[in-house]
C-alpha cells in the first residue's frame, strides 16, 4: 500500500509497514499494539515487517472489555469509546515496554454495540513521556471493510507518531 490507498483486505500495505520498520529500527524505538475490533490484524501486519524482531514488542488483543479491564488497566465502562482507546494505547506501552504504542477499539458492525453506530473506530498512539493523541473514524462499508480502514488507520498513525511525534490526523474520515 503506498500513502494514500487503503490497506486490501488480508494484506496490509507493504509499503507503509516497512515505512514503520524503517522509522521504528531506525530510532531504535520498540512498537506494540493494543487491538479490540481488528482482532489481531495489526500486529500480524507488523510482524511481517523487515527485521520485526528489533522493533516490534509484540501485541495484546483485548476482545472482551474484561481483558481491556484486567490486562490493559482500562478503566470499567464503556470500550467504544476514545478514552477506552489512549487507555489501551497507555496499557501496551507499559505492558508491552514499548516506546510507541498503537490501539483501536469500535464497532465493525453490522449493528451499532454500546449505541455507538458501525463504522465508529478510535485510533489511539501513544509515545512514551508524551500525551496520547486519538482519532474518531466514521468509516463506511461492511464488517470487513471496515477492519480494513482500522489497519489502514492504526499503520499510518504508527507513522506519523515515528516521524513527528505523536499528534492527531489532521483529517477524520
Amino acid at each position: 500500500m503506498d500513502v494514500g490507498r487503503r490497506v486490501s483486505r488480508g494484506e496490509p500495505g507493504t509499503t507503509v509497514i516497512r515505512e514503520v520498520a524503517d522509522l521504528a529500527a531506525g530510532s531504535g524505538l520498540r512498537v506494540g499494539v493494543a487491538e479490540s475490533l481488528t482482532a489481531g490484524r495489526v500486529a500480524s501486519a507488523l510482524g511481517s515487517g523487515p527485521d520485526a524482531s528489533s522493533w516490534f514488542s509484540g501485541g495484546v488483543v483485548a476482545y472482551r472489555p474484561e481483558v481491556k479491564f484486567q490486562v490493559l488497566g482500562v478503566t470499567p465502562g464503556p470500550v467504544n469509546c476514545a478514552s477506552c482507546a489512549v487507555q489501551m494505547a497507555d496499557g501496551a506501552l507499559r505492558l508491552l515496554e514499548a516506546d510507541v504504542a498503537v490501539a483501536a477499539t469500535g464497532v465493525g458492525g453490522p449493528g451499532p454495540d454500546e449505541g455507538v453506530p458501525a463504522g465508529t473506530v478510535f485510533v489511539a498512539v501513544a509515545r512514551r513521556g508524551q500525551s496520547a493523541a486519538v482519532e474518531e473514524l466514521h468509516l463506511a462499508g461492511s464488517p470487513g471493510e471496515v477492519l480494513d480502514g482500522t489497519v489502514d488507520a492504526c499503520l499510518r498513525s504508527l507513522v506519523r507518531a515515528l516521524t513527528t511525534g505523536v499528534r492527531p490526523a489532521v483529517r477524520s474520515q
